[in-house]
Protein backbone atom coordinates (compact mmCIF):
# COMPACT_ATOMS: atom_id res chain seq x y z
CA UNK A 1 0.00 0.00 0.00
CA UNK A 2 1.34 3.45 -0.96
CA UNK A 3 0.75 6.77 0.72
CA UNK A 4 -2.11 9.01 -0.34
CA UNK A 5 -1.05 11.67 -2.89
CA UNK A 6 -1.84 14.49 -0.43
CA UNK A 7 0.50 12.85 2.09
CA UNK A 8 3.28 12.55 -0.48
CA UNK A 9 2.91 16.24 -1.35
CA UNK A 10 3.06 17.17 2.34
CA UNK A 11 6.16 15.03 2.89
CA UNK A 12 7.81 16.84 -0.01
CA UNK A 13 7.13 20.15 1.76
CA UNK A 14 8.60 18.76 4.97
CA UNK A 15 11.71 17.57 3.15
CA UNK A 16 12.26 20.93 1.48
CA UNK A 17 11.77 22.83 4.75
CA UNK A 18 14.71 20.97 6.34
CA UNK A 19 13.38 21.48 9.86
CA UNK A 20 14.63 19.12 12.59
CA UNK A 21 12.18 16.56 13.97
CA UNK A 22 10.59 17.28 17.33
CA UNK A 23 12.64 14.65 19.15
CA UNK A 24 15.85 16.52 18.28
CA UNK A 25 14.64 19.73 19.92
CA UNK A 26 14.52 20.89 23.54
CA UNK A 27 10.95 20.72 24.81
CA UNK A 28 10.26 24.50 24.70
CA UNK A 29 11.43 24.63 21.08
CA UNK A 30 9.47 21.50 20.20
CA UNK A 31 6.30 23.14 21.52
CA UNK A 32 6.87 26.20 19.36
CA UNK A 33 7.64 24.08 16.29
CA UNK A 34 4.56 21.91 16.80
CA UNK A 35 2.32 24.95 17.24
CA UNK A 36 3.76 26.55 14.12
CA UNK A 37 3.16 23.37 12.14
CA UNK A 38 -0.46 23.18 13.26
CA UNK A 39 -0.97 26.85 12.40
CA UNK A 40 0.58 26.53 8.94
CA UNK A 41 -0.99 23.21 7.95
CA UNK A 42 -4.29 22.98 9.83
CA UNK A 43 -7.84 23.56 8.68
CA UNK A 44 -8.90 27.16 8.21
CA UNK A 45 -10.62 28.39 11.36
CA UNK A 46 -14.38 28.67 10.93
CA UNK A 47 -15.28 32.16 12.17
CA UNK A 48 -18.98 31.24 12.37
CA UNK A 49 -18.26 29.10 15.44
CA UNK A 50 -18.43 31.03 18.70
CA UNK A 51 -15.89 30.41 21.45
CA UNK A 52 -15.36 31.31 25.08
CA UNK A 53 -12.31 30.68 27.26
CA UNK A 54 -12.78 29.89 30.94
CA UNK A 55 -11.01 28.45 33.96
CA UNK A 56 -12.34 25.31 35.62
CA UNK A 57 -11.44 24.94 39.28
CA UNK A 58 -11.13 21.18 39.40
CA UNK A 59 -9.92 18.68 41.98
CA UNK A 60 -6.44 18.80 40.38
CA UNK A 61 -6.32 22.60 40.28
CA UNK A 62 -7.32 25.29 37.80
CA UNK A 63 -7.50 24.14 34.17
CA UNK A 64 -8.08 26.31 31.12
CA UNK A 65 -11.00 25.28 28.92
CA UNK A 66 -12.37 26.56 25.62
CA UNK A 67 -16.02 26.13 24.69
CA UNK A 68 -17.26 26.05 21.07
CA UNK A 69 -20.82 26.35 19.80
CA UNK A 70 -22.93 27.31 16.79
CA UNK A 71 -26.40 28.75 16.30
CA UNK A 72 -27.74 25.19 16.16
CA UNK A 73 -26.26 24.18 19.52
CA UNK A 74 -27.19 27.53 21.10
CA UNK A 75 -30.97 27.09 20.85
CA UNK A 76 -31.30 24.75 23.83
CA UNK A 77 -29.20 22.40 25.91
CA UNK A 78 -27.12 20.56 23.32
CA UNK A 79 -25.08 17.37 23.40
CA UNK A 80 -21.49 17.94 24.43
CA UNK A 81 -18.08 16.54 23.53
CA UNK A 82 -15.09 16.93 25.84
CA UNK A 83 -12.00 17.25 23.65
CA UNK A 84 -8.45 16.24 24.64
CA UNK A 85 -5.75 17.37 22.22
CA UNK A 86 -2.87 15.26 20.96
CA UNK A 87 0.82 16.03 21.23
CA UNK A 88 2.34 13.19 23.20
CA UNK A 89 1.48 14.77 26.58
CA UNK A 90 4.44 17.10 25.88
CA UNK A 91 3.34 19.52 23.13
CA UNK A 92 -0.04 20.84 22.00
CA UNK A 93 -2.54 23.28 23.44
CA UNK A 94 -6.02 24.70 23.01
CA UNK A 95 -4.71 26.70 20.05
CA UNK A 96 -3.05 23.84 18.15
CA UNK A 97 -6.35 21.97 17.84
CA UNK A 98 -8.66 24.99 17.66
CA UNK A 99 -9.62 24.48 14.01
CA UNK A 100 -10.44 20.80 14.66
CA UNK A 101 -12.75 21.74 17.52
CA UNK A 102 -14.42 24.39 15.37
CA UNK A 103 -15.07 21.84 12.63
CA UNK A 104 -16.54 19.36 15.12
CA UNK A 105 -18.77 22.07 16.58
CA UNK A 106 -19.96 23.14 13.13
CA UNK A 107 -20.69 19.68 11.81
CA UNK A 108 -21.79 17.71 14.87
CA UNK A 109 -24.35 20.06 16.42
CA UNK A 110 -22.60 19.56 19.76
CA UNK A 111 -21.03 21.98 22.17
CA UNK A 112 -17.32 21.20 22.30
CA UNK A 113 -15.26 21.85 25.43
CA UNK A 114 -11.50 21.51 24.92
CA UNK A 115 -9.24 20.88 27.91
CA UNK A 116 -5.79 22.40 28.40
CA UNK A 117 -4.39 19.62 30.60
CA UNK A 118 -0.94 19.83 32.20
CA UNK A 119 2.02 18.79 30.05
CA UNK A 120 5.17 16.80 30.71
CA UNK A 121 8.01 16.88 31.56
CA UNK A 122 7.00 19.58 34.04
CA UNK A 123 3.95 17.51 35.01
CA UNK A 124 4.76 13.83 34.37
CA UNK A 125 2.55 10.75 34.49
CA UNK A 126 -0.18 10.53 35.67
CA UNK A 127 -0.92 14.29 35.74
CA UNK A 128 -2.58 14.38 32.30
CA UNK A 129 -4.86 11.46 33.21
CA UNK A 130 -5.79 13.09 36.51
CA UNK A 131 -6.63 16.32 34.68
CA UNK A 132 -8.72 14.48 32.09
CA UNK A 133 -10.81 12.79 34.77
CA UNK A 134 -11.16 15.96 36.85
CA UNK A 135 -12.07 18.15 33.87
CA UNK A 136 -14.72 15.73 32.63
CA UNK A 137 -16.32 15.63 36.06
CA UNK A 138 -16.28 19.43 36.30
CA UNK A 139 -17.81 19.84 32.84
CA UNK A 140 -20.52 17.27 33.59
CA UNK A 141 -21.35 18.91 36.92
CA UNK A 142 -21.49 22.37 35.31
CA UNK A 143 -23.15 21.25 32.09
CA UNK A 144 -26.22 23.48 32.34
CA UNK A 145 -24.10 26.60 32.61
CA UNK A 146 -22.14 25.48 29.57
CA UNK A 147 -25.29 24.92 27.51
CA UNK A 148 -24.78 21.15 27.57
CA UNK A 149 -27.23 18.34 28.20
CA UNK A 150 -25.19 16.20 30.61
CA UNK A 151 -27.15 13.09 29.64
CA UNK A 152 -25.72 13.42 26.09
CA UNK A 153 -22.03 13.85 26.78
CA UNK A 154 -19.10 12.18 25.05
CA UNK A 155 -15.31 12.32 24.87
CA UNK A 156 -13.00 12.78 21.92
CA UNK A 157 -9.25 12.87 21.44
CA UNK A 158 -6.49 12.37 18.92
CA UNK A 159 -3.30 10.42 19.68
CA UNK A 160 -2.36 11.19 23.31
CA UNK A 161 -5.75 12.88 23.63
CA UNK A 162 -7.39 9.63 22.57
CA UNK A 163 -5.41 7.90 25.31
CA UNK A 164 -6.87 10.35 27.85
CA UNK A 165 -10.39 9.94 26.48
CA UNK A 166 -10.20 6.18 27.05
CA UNK A 167 -9.55 6.72 30.75
CA UNK A 168 -12.63 8.88 31.15
CA UNK A 169 -14.63 6.09 29.54
CA UNK A 170 -12.96 3.36 31.60
CA UNK A 171 -13.81 5.34 34.75
CA UNK A 172 -17.47 5.65 33.78
CA UNK A 173 -18.51 3.48 36.70
CA UNK A 174 -17.25 6.16 39.07
CA UNK A 175 -19.75 8.70 37.71
CA UNK A 176 -23.51 8.87 38.25
CA UNK A 177 -25.20 7.02 35.41
CA UNK A 178 -26.78 10.13 33.93
CA UNK A 179 -23.42 11.84 33.27
CA UNK A 180 -21.39 8.88 32.05
CA UNK A 181 -19.90 9.29 28.55
CA UNK A 182 -22.35 8.07 25.92
CA UNK A 183 -19.76 7.81 23.15
CA UNK A 184 -16.05 8.18 22.51
CA UNK A 185 -14.30 9.31 19.33
CA UNK A 186 -10.71 8.07 19.18
CA UNK A 187 -8.46 9.24 16.35
CA UNK A 188 -5.22 7.20 15.98
CA UNK A 189 -5.09 6.78 19.77
CA UNK A 190 -2.27 5.63 22.02
CA UNK A 191 -3.56 2.58 23.91
CA UNK A 192 -0.40 0.91 25.21
CA UNK A 193 2.60 2.72 26.67
CA UNK A 194 3.87 -0.38 28.45
CA UNK A 195 4.79 -2.32 25.29
CA UNK A 196 5.73 -1.69 21.68
CA UNK A 197 3.61 -3.23 18.95
CA UNK A 198 4.87 -4.27 15.54
CA UNK A 199 4.19 -0.75 14.27
CA UNK A 200 7.19 0.57 16.18
CA UNK A 201 9.59 -1.37 13.98
CA UNK A 202 7.45 -0.96 10.86
CA UNK A 203 7.29 2.87 11.09
CA UNK A 204 10.73 3.74 12.42
CA UNK A 205 11.89 6.42 9.97
CA UNK A 206 11.00 8.53 6.97
CA UNK A 207 7.86 10.19 8.37
CA UNK A 208 7.22 13.17 10.68
CA UNK A 209 5.85 10.82 13.38
CA UNK A 210 7.72 7.57 13.93
CA UNK A 211 8.49 5.19 16.77
CA UNK A 212 11.46 7.41 17.64
CA UNK A 213 9.09 10.35 18.13
CA UNK A 214 6.76 8.20 20.21
CA UNK A 215 9.55 7.02 22.50
CA UNK A 216 10.65 10.63 23.00
CA UNK A 217 7.13 11.56 24.07
CA UNK A 218 6.80 8.48 26.28
CA UNK A 219 10.10 9.09 28.05
CA UNK A 220 9.21 12.69 28.84
CA UNK A 221 5.76 11.73 30.10
CA UNK A 222 6.26 8.51 32.06
CA UNK A 223 9.66 9.14 33.71
CA UNK A 224 9.57 5.78 35.49
CA UNK A 225 9.89 2.08 34.79
CA UNK A 226 7.15 0.80 32.51
CA UNK A 227 4.69 -1.52 34.26
CA UNK A 228 2.38 -3.55 32.03
CA UNK A 229 0.10 -4.16 35.01
CA UNK A 230 -0.56 -0.43 35.48
CA UNK A 231 -3.68 0.15 33.40
CA UNK A 232 -2.92 3.88 33.43
CA UNK A 233 -0.09 3.07 31.03
CA UNK A 234 -2.10 0.71 28.87
CA UNK A 235 -5.88 0.96 28.54
CA UNK A 236 -5.45 -1.91 26.07
CA UNK A 237 -4.66 -4.12 29.08
CA UNK A 238 -7.68 -3.08 31.15
CA UNK A 239 -9.37 -6.16 32.60
CA UNK A 240 -12.89 -4.89 31.94
CA UNK A 241 -13.92 -2.72 28.99
CA UNK A 242 -17.64 -3.40 29.23
CA UNK A 243 -18.39 0.04 30.71
CA UNK A 244 -16.98 1.78 27.62
CA UNK A 245 -19.55 3.66 25.53
CA UNK A 246 -20.24 3.33 21.82
CA UNK A 247 -16.93 3.97 20.11
CA UNK A 248 -15.66 5.37 16.84
CA UNK A 249 -11.97 4.65 16.28
CA UNK A 250 -9.81 5.72 13.34
CA UNK A 251 -6.39 4.23 12.58
CA UNK A 252 -3.77 5.07 9.95
CA UNK A 253 -1.66 2.54 8.09
CA UNK A 254 1.60 4.51 8.24
CA UNK A 255 1.54 5.00 12.00
CA UNK A 256 3.50 3.20 14.74
CA UNK A 257 0.28 3.25 16.79
CA UNK A 258 -1.82 1.50 14.13
CA UNK A 259 -1.64 -2.00 15.61
CA UNK A 260 -2.48 -0.96 19.15
CA UNK A 261 -5.42 1.12 17.96
CA UNK A 262 -6.73 -1.83 15.98
CA UNK A 263 -6.20 -4.14 18.96
CA UNK A 264 -8.19 -1.77 21.17
CA UNK A 265 -11.07 -1.75 18.71
CA UNK A 266 -11.10 -5.55 18.76
CA UNK A 267 -10.96 -5.73 22.54
CA UNK A 268 -13.90 -3.33 22.78
CA UNK A 269 -15.86 -5.43 20.31
CA UNK A 270 -15.03 -8.59 22.26
CA UNK A 271 -16.35 -6.86 25.39
CA UNK A 272 -19.68 -6.25 23.67
CA UNK A 273 -19.12 -2.55 22.99
CA UNK A 274 -20.55 -1.19 19.73
CA UNK A 275 -17.56 -0.09 17.66
CA UNK A 276 -17.08 1.68 14.34
CA UNK A 277 -13.47 1.22 13.20
CA UNK A 278 -12.23 3.04 10.13
CA UNK A 279 -8.74 2.09 8.98
CA UNK A 280 -7.10 4.42 6.45
CA UNK A 281 -4.33 2.31 5.00
CA UNK A 282 -2.68 5.16 3.08
CA UNK A 283 -2.64 7.78 5.85
CA UNK A 284 -0.11 8.92 8.45
CA UNK A 285 -0.40 9.72 12.13
CA UNK A 286 -1.68 13.21 12.93
CA UNK A 287 -3.49 13.94 9.67
CA UNK A 288 -6.30 15.83 11.44
CA UNK A 289 -3.85 18.63 12.26
CA UNK A 290 -2.87 18.79 8.57
CA UNK A 291 -6.28 19.68 7.17
CA UNK A 292 -4.96 22.42 4.89
CA UNK A 293 -2.80 19.82 3.14
CA UNK A 294 -5.02 16.74 3.33
CA UNK A 295 -8.67 16.58 2.31
CA UNK A 296 -9.02 13.41 4.37
CA UNK A 297 -8.96 15.48 7.57
CA UNK A 298 -12.25 17.26 6.89
CA UNK A 299 -13.81 14.13 5.40
CA UNK A 300 -13.08 12.11 8.53
CA UNK A 301 -14.20 14.90 10.87
CA UNK A 302 -17.46 15.24 8.95
CA UNK A 303 -18.00 11.48 9.10
CA UNK A 304 -17.28 11.45 12.84
CA UNK A 305 -19.72 14.33 13.22
CA UNK A 306 -22.41 12.43 11.31
CA UNK A 307 -21.82 9.44 13.58
CA UNK A 308 -22.16 11.72 16.60
CA UNK A 309 -25.36 13.31 15.31
CA UNK A 310 -26.83 9.86 14.78
CA UNK A 311 -25.88 8.70 18.27
CA UNK A 312 -27.30 11.83 19.86
CA UNK A 313 -30.40 11.71 17.62
CA UNK A 314 -29.84 15.12 16.05
CA UNK A 315 -30.85 13.85 12.61
CA UNK A 316 -32.51 10.83 11.05
CA UNK A 317 -30.24 10.39 8.03
CA UNK A 318 -27.12 8.32 8.71
CA UNK A 319 -24.12 8.79 6.47
CA UNK A 320 -21.84 6.29 4.74
CA UNK A 321 -18.31 6.01 6.13
CA UNK A 322 -15.69 7.72 3.92
CA UNK A 323 -14.16 4.57 2.46
CA UNK A 324 -11.82 4.44 -0.50
CA UNK A 325 -10.43 1.39 -2.27
CA UNK A 326 -7.39 1.44 0.05
CA UNK A 327 -9.41 1.62 3.27
CA UNK A 328 -11.18 -0.97 5.34
CA UNK A 329 -14.14 -0.65 7.67
CA UNK A 330 -14.53 -3.12 10.52
CA UNK A 331 -17.81 -1.62 11.66
CA UNK A 332 -20.26 -4.21 12.90
CA UNK A 333 -23.39 -4.41 10.77
CA UNK A 334 -25.42 -3.34 13.78
CA UNK A 335 -23.66 0.01 13.86
CA UNK A 336 -22.96 0.68 10.20
CA UNK A 337 -23.15 4.40 9.46
CA UNK A 338 -24.84 4.33 6.06
CA UNK A 339 -26.84 6.41 3.63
Amino acid sequence: MSLEPDVLAYLDLVERAKRPPLFQLPVPEARVAYALGCEMNGLQRDASVATADMVAHTSTGPLNLRSYWTVESERSLAPGLVFFHGGGWVVGSLDTHDSICRELARASGCRIVAVDYRLAPEHPFPAAIDDALASYQWIAQNADGLGIDASRLGVVGDSAGGFLATFVSLSAGDYPKEIRPKLQLLFYPVTDLAAESAGYSRVASGLPFTSVTMRWFRDHYVQRALDADDVRLAPLNALDLTASPDTLIVTSGFDPLCEEGTAYARRLQDAGVRVNHLHLADQIHGFLTLGLRMNTARTVLDWASAYTRQKFMLNDVPVRSPLRRDSTDTTSSEDQVRV
